[in-house]
């Protein structure tokens, strides 16, 4: 529970920081349902600040209408599985070299979600 609450404190100063950069902006934010996004700790700062956001939550359970879920398991697929990495500083490096490349070739990476979203129709 600890845990939790941390990350809703960092969701929280997450959502002041986008205050801030987008003051007189309309906010709209993707969400899935994880705990931070409805955390008790939040709720005074969206009943103060409820104008400027609009969250949209995906169905509770949505991997594939979920990007990061997809990058991830990409990575997950190229990094890590049936791979050996003999210390952390190699995964690291591995982990970053995927990274680099997704930021190089961002025509793959969009490739890539219309193949998963296609595949899954």
């Amino acid at each position: 529970m600890e845990t939790d609450q941390c990350h809703a404190q960092a969701f929280l100063q997450f959502l002041q920081y986008t205050l801030d950069q987008y003051p007189d902006q309309h906010v709209v934010m993707v969400l899935d349902n994880a705990k931070i996004h409805r955390a008790n700790v939040l709720q005074p700062f969206l009943q103060e600040h409820e104008e400027p956001f609009t969250f949209v939550f995906l169905p509770p359970y949505s991997p594939n209408l979920n990007v990061v879920k997809r990058i991830w398991g990409w990575l997950k697929e190229s990094v890590i599985a049936n791979r050996f990495h003999p210390n952390r500083k190699e995964l690291r490096e591995s982990v970053v070299s995927f990274l680099e490349y997704l930021s190089e070739f961002p025509e793959k990476v969009l490739q890539r979600i219309g193949q998963m979203v296609m595949s899954e129709n």
